[in-house]
């Protein structure tokens, strides 16, 4: 990607369109509010819809394989796209960009909660994983623009990710009390209403500028392949074992992937520059956000299910027992940047990549017979650490690059913790399909262990302050 910038003092000499000159300044609140509306909706479509997969079922039938594709058919979109919906953010203005994603988004969680099977669900789901990938990077952009003092901008972050952490933490127990008490479709629904309160902040925001960029279409057609093969393989291989169909998407994912790397090294305009995994700023977040979310979205999804498959509870009775998790991580996640100023981001972030692990960990022997009470308590961590470390590595990853860059660094951290998230509910899935205690405590041991190599290899690549 290639941005064209002849000067600084003019919009024409910054690259930005003459139709797009700011004018009059919009509010940085108003583009904070709408950035954190917006990311708030996009991450409680995977938490809340976890608690409700049961009652699908139900509704509309299908098989395990089929609850996955619901999640992952979103997940899977939203990180595949993330790239170039980066890219799209710097070429047309970030508020422009978060203004269309928003008002698909919106109109694709209508087509969820009216969906009459389950294949026009995950179809539905697949438009709203697109319109997602847009307004992530775009959200954090705006915030980018909004705010250019490094300690508000720092603040305006913690606040986008409290809100995603809240969202991810609080999702269950909407999701779950929207589905016992009126339908499973009403967890779509909900975007409606936040949906029209974004646009209606977003109106109050300053206009975005525009830059010159080019669209990577072999790039963005090998990624998509690689990573929709990649989680058919790991879904469908752990329900009908290694066929011939899992043997040749397992093919079509490998080749994909080294296509991509070969296209981005080569491209004069990339849509990934891929020296930018040459800056530890970027390589530590990038690796790190894919473990905290892999742990994170896959303990959710086994735990969701866990609660009413094997332990017999309602829909809302298993949103409830992320309560605890939900009241302590939103806090946690606000105080992050205290923590990184007193401690700095290396000791912030190896804590909240073990403290994630620790949370893995206390969750093996629960089983049928654990209290509910301390099955909720022991899920704390899981938590905790991921709204720790995460506002810290996203600033993290913003500071470590150009603000011309900020929609593509952004899309790049993002679709790292998607893909982690999707391979994660495909491979935890696959577990499940056997003995369930069994799959769910080689899952949670799995996600453990991924955690600790990550925070050792944090803790060797940040510097000490």
């Amino acid at each position: 990607m290639r941005t064209t910038q002849s000067g600084a003092n003019t919009a024409a000499e910054a690259g930005e369109s003459p139709e797009d000159d700011p004018g009059r300044p919009g509010s940085p609140r108003a583009a904070l509010v709408a950035a954190v509306l917006g990311f708030f909706v996009i991450t409680i479509d995977v938490s809340g819809v976890n608690v409700a997969l049961p009652a699908m079922r139900a509704d509309l039938g299908g098989s395990m394989s089929g609850l996955q594709w619901v999640v992952d058919s979103y997940t899977l979109m939203f990180a595949a796209l993330m790239l170039s919906a980066g890219a799209l953010s710097d070429a047309v203005g970030a508020r422009r960009a978060y203004g269309w994603g928003l008002g698909v988004f919106t109109l694709a969680s209508l087509a969820c909660g009216a969906a009459p099977t389950l294949g026009v669900l995950i179809a539905a789901r697949v438009v709203q994983g697109s319109a997602a990938a847009v307004m992530v990077p775009s959200s954090l952009a705006l915030i980018r623009q909004a705010f250019s003092d490094p300690d508000e901008r720092a603040r305006g972050i913690a606040l986008w990710t409290v809100g995603g952490a809240v969202a991810i933490a609080a999702g269950p127990v909407l999701g779950g009390l929207l589905t016992t008490e009126w339908s499973w479709r009403a967890v779509f629904c909900l975007n409606v209403p936040t949906g029209i309160i974004g646009f209606l902040a977003l109106m109050r925001a300053t206009r975005s500028p525009r830059h010159s960029v080019s669209f990577d279409l072999p790039g963005q057609v090998t990624a998509v392949l690689s990573l929709a093969a990649l989680t058919f393989a790991v879904i469908e291989g752990g329900h009908d074992g290694f066929t011939g169909t899992v043997l040749a998407a397992t093919v079509i994912a490998v080749l994909s992937a080294a296509g991509f790397v070969a296209i981005e090294a080569r491209r004069r305009d990339p849509m990934l520059p891929l020296e930018l995994f040459r800056l530890r700023g970027v390589t530590v977040p990038v690796i790190s956000g894919f473990a905290l979310n892999a742990a994170f979205y896959g303990g959710v999804f086994v735990l969701s299910l866990f609660f009413q498959e094997q332990r017999g509870q309602s829909a809302l009775s298993a949103g409830l027992m992320f309560v605890p998790m939900a009241l302590i991580t939103a806090n946690v996640n606000y105080l992050s940047p205290r923590a990184v100023t007193r401690f700095g981001r290396r000791p912030v972030v190896i804590a909240g990549l073990l403290i994630v692990a620790l949370g893995c960990g206390v969750l093996l022997p629960i089983g049928p017979g654990t209290p509910p009470w301390a099955t909720a308590l022991l899920m704390i961590p899981l938590g905790i650490g991921g709204s720790l470390a995460m506002p810290a590595l996203t600033s993290l990853m913003l500071d470590s690059v150009a603000a011309e860059r900020a929609g593509t660094a952004a899309a790049l951290l993002n679709t790292s913790r998607q893909t982690g998230g999707a391979v994660s509910i495909a491979a935890f899935g696959a577990l499940l399909a056997g003995d369930f205690l069994s799959g769910m405590r080689e899952s949670l041991l799995s996600a453990a262990c991924l955690l600790v190599v990550m925070a050792l290899g944090a803790g060797a690549l940040l510097p000490r302050r």
